[in-house]
């Protein structure tokens, strides 16, 4: 399960993580992001060996979603070595996701 991360945990979390780690900028009244959930469930236990899944929810944490310039919801950065390595915004397919983590591996 997607742990949820915030200003005081995201460097331990997300930055440091030794594996692909995908980070999902969310707002809980955001339709498409409660759309994606489902996907993203499919997609951790799909690669559950392979990536980490973090939720990042911009209403309690704005700096996170300002540094990183997300400017909608949803949106997932893919973070390697405390870099983001790709992103993805809007309402995305579990292919698009996989087709990512694919050519990240």
């Amino acid at each position: 399960m997607a742990a949820r991360v915030d200003k005081d945990t995201f460097e331990s979390e997300v930055l440091h993580s030794e594996r692909l780690t995908l980070a999902d900028f969310y707002s809980d009244s955001c339709v498409p992001c409660k759309r994606l959930s489902p996907v993203l469930a499919e997609i951790e236990e799909k690669y559950e060996n392979e990536i980490k899944l973090v939720k990042i929810n911009i209403n309690f944490d704005l700096e996170l979603a300002e540094k990183y310039e997300v400017q909608s919801v949803p949106a997932i950065l893919f973070f390697r070595n405390g870099e983001v390595v790709s992103r993805l915004d809007g309402f995305v397919k579990s292919g698009e996701i996989s087709s990512v983590i694919e050519n990240l591996k």
